[in-house]
C-alpha cells in the first residue's frame, strides 16, 4: 500500500483528482508520522488533529464534487511560527508573549494557503524571534534533524524543514532573513527557496526589516515551484510587496539551462568548507555543463558582510526586545542576549554606514549578474553539527553566521536562491546546493534548481523513520 507521507504535493494531487485517495487519508497519514515520531524531532509547537481532519474532510467532498479550491486543496502543510495564524497562538519561541489573546488574524501567505484549501497541521519550532541558524528556543526546546536527532536541523525554520523532511506534511513556510529557509534545507536534504524581497508579502513586518523574506519549503522543486504559486500576490498590509505575478512558477519550471552562463563560486572569495562538500558541490555544478550551461568557476568579487549583516541583524533584535520592557533581555536566550550586548550601542550614523556597505554589495552583484546568468556556491560549509549548539564543538566563533557565510550576503541583497539536496557525506548527512540569480530571476532559478533535481536524483528522498525512532 502507499505511503501518502512518502509523496509529494504534485503527486498527491494527482490521486485526489483520480480517486485513488483523498485528502484525509493523507492528512490521517501526516498526523500519524506527527504523533509516532516529533517526540524525538521536536519539529512541532502545535498540533490541531481537530482543525486539520476537519479542513481534510470539507477537502474531500470538494475534490468529490470536481470543485477543488485550488491547486493546492488538501495538501497537508505546516506554519512556521513566525506567522499569524488565526485561531492559533503565534508565540515566535520566546517567553514574552502570552499565548492567551485573541489570535484574530492570518499573515499573507497563511490566507493564501486558507484560500487554496490546504490542510493547516499545526505550527512549527522556531529560535526566539528567528534570531539564529539553528532552531532551539528556551519555551520549545531544540528540534532535531531527520537524518539523525541527535544532530541540529539547522534555523530558524528548522521544525518546518524537519516536519518536510520527516513527512509530517508535505509542504511548509518559512522565514529567511539570513538564510533561515537554505540553511535548515542543507541540513535535512530538502528543498528551500528565497524568493526576491517582496515577491511573497509578509505582515507583520519582521523586526529584522528588508532582510526577511519568508518562501516555501518543499521535498522538490516542483512542489516548492507550485507552493509559490499559492503564496505570492499582493497585500496591501505589506508596503514592500510586489505586484501578483501574472505567470506560474510551476508552468515555467521547464527550458532548462543550456546556453546560460553560469558562475561557480566554491568559497565566495572568503569562505572554507569541509572537504566532502566541497567535493559534493563541485561535483553538482559539473552536472550544469552536462546539462548544456557554460559554467566558470569564478568570485563575484565581494567581501564578507558580515560586521555590517550584523549591525542591522541585532539592531533589529534590540528593537525587538525593546518592546517588551526593561526586564525582558533577562528572559531571553543567553546567545541572543550576548550577542546584542557585544554588539553594543547601534547609532543611526552606524546603522546608515551598514546600509551603504549592503548598498554597495548589491551594486557588485547587480554587474556580477550581466555576464553570469546564474552563481552556484555551497549553501553551506559543513554538514549537521549536535543539537542543542549555536555552533559546532571547538568552532573558531560562537556566532551562527560564522559557518553559514554564503546565505545571509544574499539576504542582504534581496537576491532569489533556492537551496537543494546534492548528495551525501561518508557519514549519510546532506549537502546543499545553492543556485542564486540576479533580483526578479526567480523562475530562472527555479528552471535550473528543476533541471539539475531532474539528472541528479535526489529529489524527495527521506531518511529510515527507523533510524530516527519513535516518541
Amino acid at each position: 500500500m502507499t505511503d501518502l507521507t512518502e509523496l509529494t504535493a504534485l503527486e498527491l494531487l494527482d490521486g485526489y483528482r483520480r480517486g485513488s485517495f483523498s485528502p484525509v487519508d493523507a492528512t490521517r497519514a501526516a498526523l500519524r508520522t506527527i504523533d509516532e515520531f516529533d517526540g524525538a524531532v521536536n519539529a512541532f509547537v502545535s498540533v490541531d488533529h481537530e482543525q486539520a481532519l476537519w479542513a481534510a474532510a470539507e477537502s474531500e467532498r470538494r475534490w468529490h464534487a470536481g470543485e477543488p479550491l485550488g491547486p493546492g486543496d488538501g495538501v497537508p502543510t505546516s506554519i512556521k511560527d513566525i506567522f499569524y495564524t488565526r485561531g492559533w497562538p503565534t508565540l515566535r519561541g520566546t517567553r514574552l508573549i502570552d499565548a492567551d489573546r485573541p489570535w484574530e488574524e492570518d499573515a499573507p501567505c497563511v490566507a493564501r494557503l486558507r484560500e487554496t484549501g490546504a490542510v493547516l497541521l499545526g505550527k512549527t519550532t522556531t529560535p526566539e524571534f528567528a534570531w539564529k541558524g539553528v532552531t532551539d528556543s528556551l519555551r520549545h526546546g531544540s528540534t532535531g534533524n531527520p537524518w539523525n536527532p541527535g544532530l541540529t536541523s539547522g534555523g530558524s525554520s528548522g521544525g518546518s524543514a524537519t516536519a518536510v523532511g520527516m513527512g509530517m506534511g508535505q509542504w511548509s513556510v518559512g522565514t529567511d532573513g539570513g538564510g533561515s529557509v537554505r540553511i535548515p534545507a542543507a541540513f535535512t536534504g530538502t528543498v528551500a527557496f528565497k524568493p526576491t524581497y517582496g515577491l511573497v508579502p509578509m505582515f507583520p513586518a519582521s523586526p529584522f526589516g528588508t532582510l526577511a523574506h519568508a518562501g516555501p519549503m518543499t521535498r522538490s522543486v516542483a512542489d516548492t515551484a507550485l507552493l509559490l504559486d499559492i503564496i505570492t500576490g499582493f497585500d496591501s498590509r505589506d508596503w514592500s510587496a510586489l505586484p501578483t505575478p501574472s505567470w506560474s512558477f510551476l508552468e515555467e519550471l521547464q527550458g532548462g539551462v543550456r546556453g546560460l552562463r553560469i558562475a561557480f563560486s566554491p568559497t565566495l572569495g572568503f569562505g572554507q568548507n569541509d572537504p566532502e562538500i566541497e567535493r559534493l558541490v563541485r561535483a553538482a555544478a559539473e552536472r550544469f555543463v552536462e546539462l548544456g550551461a557554460v559554467v566558470e568557476e569564478v568570485d563575484p568579487g565581494i567581501q564578507d558582510p558580515v560586521e555590517a549583516f550584523h549591525t542591522l541583524w541585532f539592531a533589529g533584535a534590540a528593537k525587538v526586545l525593546e518592546g517588551y520592557g526593561p526586564g525582558a533581555m533577562d528572559e531571553v536566550d543567553p546567545g541572543l542576549r550576548r550577542s546584542i550586548e557585544e554588539q553594543g550601542e547601534i547609532s543611526a550614523s552606524d546603522f546608515l554606514d551598514a546600509t551603504a556597505v549592503r548598498m554597495e554589495l548589491g551594486v557588485t552583484m547587480g554587474r556580477f549578474h550581466e555576464t553570469y546568468d546564474l552563481l552556484l556556491t555551497p549553501t553551506l560549509p559543513i554538514p549537521a553539527f549536535p543539537r542543542d549548539r549555536d555552533a559546532p564543538e571547538g568552532w573558531h566563533s560562537p556566532d551562527w553566521t560564522s559557518w553559514t557565510p554564503y546565505t545571509y550576503p544574499f539576504n542582504m541583497t534581496q537576491q532569489p536562491a533556492v537551496s537543494v539536496p546534492c548528495g551525501s557525506t561518508g557519514t549519510g548527512l546532506p549537502a546543499g546546493l545553492q543556485i542564486i540569480g540576479p533580483r526578479h530571476s526567480d523562475r530562472r532559478v527555479l528552471r535550473a534548481a528543476q533541471a539539475y533535481e531532474q539528472v541528479a536524483g535526489w529529489g524527495a528522498q527521506r531518511p529510515a523513520r527507523a533510524v530516527v525512532g519513535g516518541g
